[in-house]
């Protein structure tokens, strides 16, 4: 991050940089160019920093006041309307505290202090008394984004409380303070723009977007009709399929049910970064499930699909392009075609930085299978392959991994997975032993191994060791325990 900073200040500012010396506290240009760059094309905001790039840096002890003043002013919608959470990342740079704000674009027109402002080079412009361009810029907006379109019908007992309350467990997690822990369903909502007023008809509702997320199965089949994510595995009957899940239902559920197809399909070599054990199947993979969803056009009529092949992984989504044609670390110009949605899952962790999430897969992707995916942004479909060597040539049962990766096959998907060889078996109990010497849970020691597959770990690891004498229950009375756990047995 740092090093992307840096570059950054290099360069200077721009349609997508600005700098902003800010000492003890934000002045109010900041709330500005923040809405200057909701309105165009997003950009990167860097507090403590003049305009030359010569880097002030902010006073440390103020960094915890600053960030929570920013948090608060731009969920105000007396400050900033619509509202906009955004977060801010603090930044040493040789010695020097700085404060990054990343601001996507966004999919609604933002006023800040009721004034309508847009970036131009590196200027902020208020354009509010200028009614041609207000005009462009809110047709721009209604056009580009459906994901805004208000269902001024749709009722809030038509939405999922579970899932409210389960984003609620994400973000508090991360954040104890999050301001979603006191909001009530319909203030989320609002903090999100995921409702809306339509400024052509004047009428409030909830858009496609807060329906896409949290409505009942109904609900987002009216909003939506054409909407579904058709999961396909096509190795061995490859005019219809081998295995089948055809999702119609809100896009939270969808991407937990989506990856569990792909752990009962796709193997997961073991993989090592450091000391530390990496399932690449399943970072690879949800980070395409969420882009796939994120960049989707939801009023399309075609499906968005995700198949397996004898030598491919690909997914494709109707799509309004932003660049045509294939997309590499090149060219990578981050776009989100749902702000919103977007915004949503960076909110609650299962999303990055716009680019990132790319980059991320762009880098595992050939440790994975040992080739680098290929991505297409055409004119109505955007796709994702990934060739991969697990079923080519090879029989069903047996799936290779590639020469990137060791030859240690951890969890292969359910019965795809013959036994691993002796010696291996033997090492990981000794791993296993070496770790339980004080007791640990079967969650504990399944992550500690590498394993994902719950029940492979089980038959395979856990019962042997327990059967052979070699590792013991701690509550051996009640097998079943939520508290159980395991311990080495001395001797053994």
């Amino acid at each position: 991050m740092n090093e992307q900073i840096i570059r950054m200040i290099k360069q200077g500012e721009g349609l997508t940089t600005e700098f902003k010396e800010c000492t003890g506290h934000i002045s109010k240009t900041v709330y500005e160019t923040v809405c200057a760059f909701l309105n165009t094309k997003g950009g990167d905001l860097l507090l403590g920093v003049k305009d030359d790039g010569t880097i002030t840096g902010i006073k440390k002890e103020k960094a915890p006041e600053i960030i929570q003043d920013f948090v608060n002013t731009v969920n105000n919608e007396t400050k900033l309307s619509p509202t906009f959470s955004l977060s801010i990342n603090e930044i040493t740079i040789d010695g020097k505290v700085i404060l990054h704000i990343f601001v996507p674009e966004g999919s609604m027109v933002h006023r800040c202090d009721s004034r309508i402002f847009i970036r131009n080079n590196s200027g902020d412009f208020d354009i509010t008394k200028k009614h041609q361009e207000v005009s462009n810029l809110y047709f721009r907006k209604q056009t580009a984004y459906s994901e805004n379109r208000v269902f001024p019908y749709a009722e809030m007992s038509d939405m999922r409380k579970d899932l409210f309350k389960k984003v609620r467990r994400m973000v508090t997690i991360e954040n104890a303070a999050h301001p979603w822990r006191t909001m009530g369903d319909l203030e989320l909502l609002k903090s999100c723009s995921l409702f809306q007023k339509d400024p052509v008809t004047g009428q409030e509702g909830i858009t496609l977007a807060g329906i896409l997320l949290f409505g009942k199965d109904q609900l987002v089949a009216a909003a939506a009709p054409a909407f579904r994510v058709d999961m396909l595995k096509r190795v061995i009957d490859t005019d219809r399929y081998d295995d089948r899940l055809d999702l119609r239902t809100n896009i939270i559920e969808i991407i937990d049910k989506a990856m569990q197809f792909v752990e009962k399909h796709l193997p997961s070599p073991f993989y090592m970064e450091g000391i530390h054990s990496m399932n690449l199947r399943n970072i690879i993979f949800r980070e395409v499930i969420i882009n796939m969803l994120i960049h989707k056009e939801y009023l399309g009529a075609e499906p968005t699909r995700f198949i397996i092949e004898k030598d491919r992984v690909y997914t494709e989504n109707s799509n309004k392009p932003f660049i045509n044609g294939v997309i590499n670390i090149s060219n990578l110009v981050p776009h989100p075609k749902n702000p919103n949605i977007a915004r949503f899952f960076r909110i609650i962790g299962e999303a990055e930085e716009l680019g990132s999430g790319f980059r991320k897969v762009y880098k595992y992707c050939k440790a994975y299978c040992g080739s680098n995916p290929i991505i297409n942004d055409d004119n109505s479909y955007f796709r994702f392959i990934l060739p991969v060597p697990f079923f080519n040539d090879t029989p069903q049962d047996t799936p290779q991994v590639s020469d990137q990766v060791s030859d240690q096959v951890s969890d292969q998907v359910s019965d795809q997975v013959s036994d691993q060889v002796s010696d291996q078996d033997a090492d990981r109990a000794e791993k296993v032993l070496s770790f339980c010497e004080t007791p640990k849970s079967a969650d504990e020691i399944q992550k500690y191994i590498g394993f994902t597959h719950k029940t492979y770990f089980r038959t395979k690891v856990l019962t042997p060791l327990i059967e052979s004498g070699k590792l013991a229950r701690t509550i051996p009375d009640k097998p079943t325990s939520k508290n159980q756990k395991y311990v080495t047995v001395e001797g053994k």
